[in-house]
């Protein structure tokens, strides 16, 4: 198979598909692998370091795009990457459909086989090709949530952790899944004062296991989370349903009686964001105040941290690339049900559930569509 790699084009976004050791890997196993000129160097991977590894290195993302039987990126594609997209070209990267009818639509037109990182599935029902980025942004979420804390970016001028006779910081982080836990290592290491919230029971009793009075494990509804919004110095987004829009549970009447000065990091901004008063920003500009409540809601927050996040992430898909490439992806969705939950489009339907649902399209079941399309 031909895999293509074009730089990525997002804002501040330096990761890149592959690493030189994956791309070895699919080398010795006899596919061909295309590099964008330049796709790695933001982290320190050169042109020299692919070729080294047998990888062909292409001139720009067209030749990429027009000579790939599989393209495999980090980011969403944008508008023009979509343009570039063939019929029945495989798509494999993170993708977020839920809250983005253009792209959807888009690739719905390109008739392009389009595979999402974020609801691939394992057998223990968890998101493996998600989770390595939600670990970086979750524990990222604290880092960005002190800055957005620091009096120059219009917070209360507060240092988490306080120091001796000073109180520490209030932190509120709502959700115990992989963002949420690597927040609240964070949050804790740090010192502050941290109360977790969420409706999975198990997932509570877990943390109280773990922390014990360390932290304050609360059940999630909108009264316990309105009751430790209002006195919270930074609360953490860190709600997920995969492949569905992010609920909001932070109504922009709480975001308006919150404290002044206090910060909300939105990392559930990808599927449209956990607080009514969410927009997604850049790394190049990446707050803003909306009723005196520091916003920060990075759409892409592991690209700060590329290089940790691009080895992560290839420990993950590379597994899951050779499968594609060796078996081909009718047999390899067919045979897999892990790799097929992650199919979004596929030749112009609507594969995922969640996604048809948020966005009012027609649903067509993967496997179904898979079936039609081989013919048994």
């Amino acid at each position: 198979m031909i895999i293509g790699v074009p730089k990525e084009i997002k804002n501040h976004e330096y990761r890149v598909g592959l690493t030189p050791s994956s791309v070895y890997e699919l080398v010795e196993q006899g596919h061909t692998v295309w590099i964008e000129k330049n796709a790695g160097l933001g982290i320190g991977f050169t042109d020299e370091d692919y070729s080294h590894v047998g990888a062909k290195i292409a001139s720009n993302a067209t030749s990429i795009f027009d000579c790939a039987d599989m393209i495999v990126k980090v980011k969403e594609p944008q508008s023009t990457e979509r343009a570039l997209l063939r019929e029945n070209q495989i798509l494999f990267t993170y993708l977020h459909l839920a809250p983005d009818r253009t792209q959807t639509l888009d690739l719905i037109q390109s008739n392009a086989i389009c595979i999402a990182y974020e609801t691939v599935t394992d057998q223990q029902g968890g998101l493996p090709l998600l989770a390595p980025m939600s670990e970086v942004a979750g524990r990222m979420s604290i880092q960005a949530g002190a800055q957005a804390l620091e009096k120059s970016n219009g917070g209360k001028g507060l240092l988490l952790g306080g120091v001796p006779g000073v109180e520490a910081a209030n932190v509120v982080i709502i959700g115990a899944g992989v963002v949420g836990r690597n927040a609240l290592q964070m949050a804790v290491g740090l010192g502050a004062n941290v109360v977790i919230i969420d409706k999975n029971i198990q997932a509570l009793r877990l943390i109280d296991g773990l922390y014990a009075n360390k932290v304050k494990t609360i059940y999630s509804n909108q009264s316990n989370i309105e009751k430790y919004c209002l006195v919270a110095d930074l609360v953490i987004g860190a709600v997920l349903i995969p492949g569905a829009a992010a609920p909001k549970l932070v109504s922009e009447a709480l975001i308006k009686r919150m404290q002044p000065g206090s910060a909300v990091v939105d990392v559930a901004i990808d599927q449209g964001g956990c607080f009514a008063t969410s927009k997604a920003t850049t790394h190049s500009d990446p707050m803003f105040k909306v009723h005196d409540i520091v916003h920060y809601c990075v759409a892409n927050m592991p690209g700060a941290l590329a290089k940790t996040a691009t080895v992560a992430l290839n420990n993950a898909t590379l597994p899951y690339i050779l499968t594609i490439a060796n078996q081909g992806y009718k047999t390899a969705l067919r045979e897999n049900p892990h790799l097929c939950n992650g199919l979004n489009i596929y030749r112009g339907q609507v594969t995922n559930q969640s996604v048809a649902l948020a966005l009012g399209l027609t649903f067509t079941p993967a496997g179904d569509a898979i079936v039609k399309a081989i013919g048994v």
